[in-house]
């Protein structure tokens, strides 16, 4: 990085912090800084939606899976996808609440102030160790584009993490949710900038090294790319890595985050909670979150770009979690226009737009029902703003404390991401079920917590010889995928990255682990045989298998599908399992399915089927027997989901005291009457909203599909 570079990042680092500080002038009480006064419209709450959305870590992580998994990679960001038709209709929720916090519904809901505390313990626990991992990744992905691992003699990662959660405080913590909305609307722009600002420049590279400039242009650029990248890269659903993201996973992964999502405490402000009217909650959580899915597309074609023309590169061939750094360092930084510097403030948006408004919500959370449910019931407004902006600080700063010293920051990544189905079954059914009651609710959350999460790390320490019992120590069958194929002038690079990156490892078992084994070696033009191998995983268990003895295999099935031969083998020595037990797939045990031939995706998608339905099952059955919640509780809560949200604060009191009083009036519009199901005749601007949002899902992969297919033969 130049020192334009440099300027370019303190000049964005000063207007956020600016910002902070004018926010906080208007700051006067709660609703202000948790809810910016319910006043933001379509474009605000469009780009709340979208910066919340958007943390630092996808678009590396596209850039990773693409690199290893060609197009189909792009899936590990795109599965929110079809999840977005839905935020149509739930932003209408978030805004009737018309709550502070996602845990004043469960305790209106359910009439308990104590899961408002249990969701709020939840919501620090799930936002400490989900921001730990952006801050991770922001110190990891700086590294190419800063040029240096070190400064001062200290590791990057201790200057670079303290400073973007100095920030981030300064602005999140003073201003609340105004000066978190305000910039989010800047580094939205930042992130939007930074999904195509390689496209262009990555193509006029291609020309340039490996065309001619002077009568080819950045349409050629495409054509290059298809030339120096095998056709296996651009499988939308199969790739190179044989299938990484097949349409079953796909689909079980939007159904495992639809469930999942509604209740992630950000909900209930960039949901839609802190827009003026109904209307603009739609819009701007719809819109945002498209605007997502349309970078992502640019994301995953920057990927192909870097990986035609930076497939030589040792770097990346290490780690290729650094494709995007270097990508930035290589195509910008030479052209000296503090582009590089922009790119890395984009990069510090995506996760500063996501840390400013978790953080306030959740100190939302601990303020209302924490303090001033039990600690200070006649708390004033200021003491109230007191504790949130302390209660944001304490939250940034044990995230970025686990971020610097936590051992194993990707588990905790994918711990974070299944704790939400805690909470998940309890908002569902109270949604739409009268039956439901706190009884049931603490039943699911504990039966949810021992099952998922206690007992698959305690049961292998109580009975030890689980780790090695044969019947549940097999691994999946092996799969060695062999195809003949012409080689391009991407493998050719591959490999002589491969054999510098081997090399510069100087026989570090660790380094050379991750770098993986030779590719194919040959001229361009050559036919030469490309080697994939698949399977031989744990079904079990999650920490892996470890060999006892030597590694035997057998034959099970050889068979050719076109150009590929496929040889199927079946590993007949024992094994010992490491990490947590996957008690859950021993329902699958139970009933007599062999997992042996599964691949890993399919054991990925297996994994939904009891997450999703077990604490519904459970939820739903404990409610038959326990005692419902009060009549008038649940007249009043179904009454205020009812009403129409009015845009004027007076209004809206005066229709809510009218449905309050005459909860019948609604009957009229429920599909159930009568019954204790309290769902509603869907209404034009529902279907109609609902139906377009498929649609323009469909056009979005349409687009990147089409995207990836210029240039080609």
């Amino acid at each position: 990085m130049t020192w334009i570079d440099f300027t370019v990042l303190v000049l964005y680092f000063v207007a956020m912090i600016a910002i902070g500080l004018w926010s906080m002038r208007r700051v006067k009480g709660q609703e202000d800084y948790f809810m910016g006064g319910r006043g933001f419209g379509k474009l605000l709450q469009t780009f709340a939606a979208f910066g919340a959305g958007t943390g630092a870590h996808e678009p590396v992580t596209v850039g990773r899976t693409g690199w290893t998994s060609g197009l189909s990679g792009v899936w590990s960001a795109l599965m929110w996808l079809f999840v977005t038709p839905i935020y149509w209709i739930t932003g209408v929720w978030y805004r009737r609440m018309r709550h502070l916090t996602l845990g004043d519904w469960f305790v209106e809901r359910y009439d308990s102030r104590k899961l408002g505390v249990a969701y709020s313990i939840f919501a620090i626990v799930f936002y400490m160790f989900y921001l730990s991992t952006m801050l991770s990744a922001i110190a990891k992905f700086a590294v190419p584009l800063l040029g240096f691992e070190e400064f001062a003699g200290v590791d990057i990662k201790y200057w670079l993490i303290p400073t973007i959660a100095v920030i981030v405080i300064l602005y999140g913590v003073l201003g609340g949710l105004t000066a978190a909305y305000y910039t989010d609307l800047i580094q939205g722009i930042f992130i939007i900038v930074l999904s195509v600002l390689l496209i262009p420049y990555g193509l006029i590279a291609l020309v340039k090294e490996f065309g001619d400039p002077a009568s080819q242009g950045i349409m050629d650029g495409f054509r290059i790319m298809h030339e120096r990248v095998s056709d296996d890269y651009f499988g939308l659903f199969s790739g190179p890595a044989a299938g990484e993201f097949p349409v079953p996973y796909i689909i079980s992964l939007t159904l495992l985050v639809l469930v999942g999502i509604v209740v992630q405490p950000h909900f209930i402000a960039t949901g839609g909670g802190s827009a003026k009217s109904e209307y603009e909650a739609r819009v701007g959580l719809v819109t945002g979150n498209f605007l997502k899915r349309l970078c992502t597309v640019g994301w995953a074609l920057t990927a192909l770009i870097a990986l035609a023309l930076l497939a030589g590169n040792a770097e990346i061939a290490a780690d290729p979690d650094r494709v995007w750094g270097v990508a930035a360092r290589e195509i910008l930084g030479p052209l000296n226009l503090g582009l590089v510097g922009l790119m890395l403030a984009c990069l510090m948006a995506a996760m500063m737009s996501s840390a400013d408004t978790y953080m306030i919500v959740t100190s939302g959370l601990v303020t209302r029902n924490v303090y001033a449910a039990y600690i200070n019931k006649n708390a004033s407004e200021k003491e109230c703003l007191n504790v949130a902006r302390a209660t944001g600080l304490v939250i940034i700063v044990g995230a970025s404390a686990i971020a610097l010293w936590m051992a194993d920051v990707f588990g905790q990544f994918k711990l974070a991401v299944e704790l939400p189905i805690l909470f998940a079954a309890p908002f569902w059914i109270g949604m739409f079920w009268r039956r439901a009651n706190a009884t049931a609710v603490w039943f699911t959350i504990a039966f949810s917590v021992i099952f998922f999460f206690v007992l698959p790390a305690l049961l292998p320490v109580l009975s030890p010889g689980m780790r090695t019992d044969p019947g549940l120590t097999q691994p999946t069958y092996l799969v060695t995928r062999t195809t003949t194929r012409p080689v391009t002038a991407a493998d050719v690079a591959r490999h002589e990255a491969w054999v510098k990156a081997t090399a510069d490892a100087a026989g570090d078992e660790a380094v050379l682990k991750n770098i993986g084994p030779e590719p194919p070696a040959g001229a361009e033009g050559e036919t030469a045989d490309f080697v994939v191998k698949t399977g031989g995983k744990p079904i079990f268990w999650r920490g892996g298998l470890t060999p006892i003895g030597e590694v035997t295999l057998e034959t099970v099935e050889e068979r050719e599908e076109g150009d590929t031969r496929i040889l199927v083998q079946r590993y007949t020595n024992a094994h010992e399992g490491t990490g947590d037990f996957n008690l859950d797939f021993l329902l699958y045990h139970w009933l007599g399915l062999d997992l042996s031939k599964a691949s890993k995706a399919t054991i990925e998608t297996l994994r939904l089927p009891p997450r999703l339905f077990l604490p519904f099952l459970v939820l739903i059955l404990v409610s038959f027997v326990t005692r419902r919640e009060r009549k008038e509780v649940l007249d009043r809560y179904y009454a205020k989901m009812r009403t129409v949200v009015d845009p004027d604060p007076e209004k809206d009191r005066s229709k809510l005291a009218e449905a309050y009083a005459n909860p019948e009036q609604y009957d009229s519009i429920r599909l159930f009457p009568g019954t204790d199901w309290e769902f509603v005749r869907p209404r034009k601007i529902d279907v109609v909203g609902f139906v377009v949002s498929v649609g323009v899902c469909f056009l979005i992969v349409g687009l990147l599909w089409w995207l990836a297919g210029i240039g080609r033969d």
